[in-house]
């Protein structure tokens, strides 16, 4: 392999590592091919490429980004960096087999001991670099990472020290961009997996159980006390596999993990997101040694299997049912006509419009001629912190998205979509599919009301929102039917029933509640107090501004689940009150359809109207 020659680098896995990885092999003049499982991230990466920011800041383009590793067959690669967790390894070294060839290296670039050993496993020892990281990263969204630091140097060598040539060039490439990195000897690499796995165990399985940042553990004296035990069965099982450190390398040891900082180890986050983890590789491979060698590993041991039982509780069930599996699954219950293959939807063009709504969050794709093709929806404060994931997930894992948009109270921190809208803009373009022109708009939603008046082009003129607190919302019906022990979802039905005319004197929901208590106290039929709730609400809308003369369209998650709602409106108004089929979607699907224009104005040549039609 001549160093002349520019190199081809492929790395399977863009998280922090790879990313960070890439663009610095980018950066030495290599072809640099990426590939990620995440269709989300990798068309990210595909549109806007590799930000860095923090400790190094740059916005890198690749030509070459996958989402399979045996697209880079084509590319005859002479490194293949596997930058994954650990226990993602083997599957994809046993997918990218078919990359090898007589000039390909593979590099483990992954923390824990014998990850090195998974390559070599199918590529043999004779092609295999260990690599030892010393820098990290955090994804502040799919494709940017703030670089949190790089204590030089980083560590790479033959594990047979058959390949030390491919290892000097690579390291060389690494250096000439001040990536310090130094070549090691397969004995010397040994010896740095080992002390960076003794560090990651020590604290990594703690503060993922205690919940404790690296600052938080280090500074409590019992917490300490574990860290250190750790640490000395560590260095105990290490040197009975006759790895010897220096005299001061407990204290270096120490004095590294007091400078950790206010975050959370990678470990640590894997596990409070209730995701797999490397433990197998960390302290279960120092309990493992520590057998071999009737050494006792307790608090190793004991770490080990705390975690173990965490996940199980949270992901092994889960992966019972894969991904895959799981995916099938909210497809399924979103999807509007299902008797399309999974083939027709990955060859149209879609447009996601995600709502993140207080209660809620609705998911809306539309087609390439803005029909709604699967709509879903979570509870926005899910107690699963991966429902919102997943549901993502499974969209681009099926359907073929070209352009976001999220919309709602959450917008501003979220960043998995290409732009965000306000929800007065979304539902405007939502109500526009079904009522051209001049009209009024009302939105009642979990914790507000919204009167938005739009003019004949269909923009929004002017709009109005309630002004004491949540009055009359979807929160408001809620705690107010829950006193009132109504099931919320037989509140219409019951109202329908009854001619009852009077309303709630307070909008407090402390006063409301107490009033409908001394309803229930005087006997009032549940009928009567069901119509008397939706009166008070009505009387709430009429006193906010609309145009008079006006045809008014009602939408939002209240008039979903209260359809008498409108007949209340209608009567007050008397005029007849229009819903539109599906209205808690009506804001997700306006985002998905300014998404849709956004990328037809960026894409003028391309006919958004043409549907692909594939052979029956």
């Amino acid at each position: 392999m001549k160093k002349s020659s520019k190199l081809k680098v492929g790395i399977v896995g863009i998280g922090p590592v790879g990313m960070i990885m890439a663009v610095k092999l980018n950066e030495a003049g290599c072809e640099v091919a990426l590939c990620d499982k995440d269709e989300f991230k990798v068309k990210k990466v595909r549109e806007n490429g590799i930000v860095l920011e923090n400790i190094y800041n740059s916005t890198t383009k690749f030509e070459h980004i996958y989402n399979s590793v045996t697209e880079m067959r084509k590319l005859d690669l002479d490194y293949l960096v596997f930058a994954l967790k650990s226990y993602q390894t083997l599957g994809a070294a046993k997918e990218a087999e078919i990359l090898n060839s007589e000039k390909l290296t593979v590099i483990a670039a992954q923390n824990g001991i014998d990850t090195e050993q998974i390559l070599a496993s199918v590529f043999g020892e004779n092609k295999t670099l260990r690599m030892v990281i010393n820098y990290a990263g955090n994804l502040t969204s799919p494709n940017t990472v703030k670089v949190t630091f790089f204590t030089p140097p980083n560590y790479i060598g033959s594990i047979d020290d058959s390949i030390t040539e491919q290892s000097k060039i690579f390291t060389s490439l690494l250096n000439e961009v001040n990536f310090e990195t130094v070549n090691l000897n397969s004995f010397e690499i040994l010896k740095r997996t080992w002390e960076k796995t003794i560090l990651n165990a020590s604290l990594s399985p703690l503060c993922g159980v205690g919940r404790l940042t690296m600052a938080e553990a280090m500074s409590d004296p019992e917490t300490v006390e574990l860290v250190e035990q750790i640490i000395n069965e560590g260095i105990e099982v290490a040197e009975r596999e006759k790895i010897r450190f220096s005299d001061d390398f407990y204290r270096k040891c120490l004095q590294y993990l007091k400078k950790g900082g206010e975050h959370f180890p990678s470990l640590a986050i894997d596990l409070i997101n209730n995701r797999q983890t490397e433990i197998d590789y960390f302290n279960g491979k120092i309990v493992e040694y520590g057998k071999k060698h009737y050494v006792k590993t307790s608090l190793n041991l004991a770490f080990t299997n705390m975690v173990k039982a965490m996940t199980n509780k949270n992901v092994m069930n889960r992966s019972i049912a894969s991904d895959a599996v799981l995916n099938k699954k909210i497809v399924s219950k979103g999807l509007i006509e299902k008797n399309n293959s999974s083939l027709y939807y990955k060859e149209q063009n879609c447009f996601l419009g995600i709502d993140l709504g207080s209660a809620y969050t609705k998911f809306t794709v539309i087609n390439a001629k803005g029909k709604p093709v699967f709509r879903y929806f979570v509870h926005t404060m899910n107690k699963d912190r991966n429902a919102m994931k997943n549901v993502i997930q499974a969209i681009y894992s099926t359907f073929n998205i070209k352009y976001s948009c999220a919309t709602g109270y959450g917008r501003k921190h979220f960043t998995d979509t290409d732009i965000i809208k306000t929800e007065i803009n979304c539902a405007a373009a939502g109500v526009a599919e079904y009522h051209d022109g001049e009209k009024n708009i009302i939105d009642i939603g979990g914790e507000d009301i919204k009167v938005i008046h739009c003019n004949n082009d269909n923009q929004v003129a002017n709009f109005y929102m309630n002004d004491k607190c949540a009055a009359g919302t979807g929160a408001f019906l809620q705690e107010i039917s829950e006193r009132a022990e109504i099931k919320i979802e037989d509140m219409s039905s019951l109202a329908s029933h009854s001619d009852f005319d009077k309303e709630l004197n307070s909008f407090c929901t402390v006063f409301a509640k107490t009033e409908i208590m001394n309803w229930v106290f005087d006997g009032m039929p549940m009928q009567d107090i069901a119509r008397g709730i939706y009166i008070s609400i009505a009387n709430k809308v009429a006193k906010m501004r609309l145009i008079p003369g006006l045809p008014i369209i009602m939408i939002g998650g209240v008039i979903a689940h209260h359809p008498y709602m409108s007949t209340i409106l209608s009567q007050k108004f008397n005029k007849d009150i229009k819903t539109i089929e599906h209205p808690q979607f009506v804001v997700s699907l306006g985002a998905a359809i300014i998404a849709k224009q956004t990328w037809a104005n960026a894409n003028e040549k391309i006919d958004l109207n043409k549907e692909i039609k594939l052979p029956a």
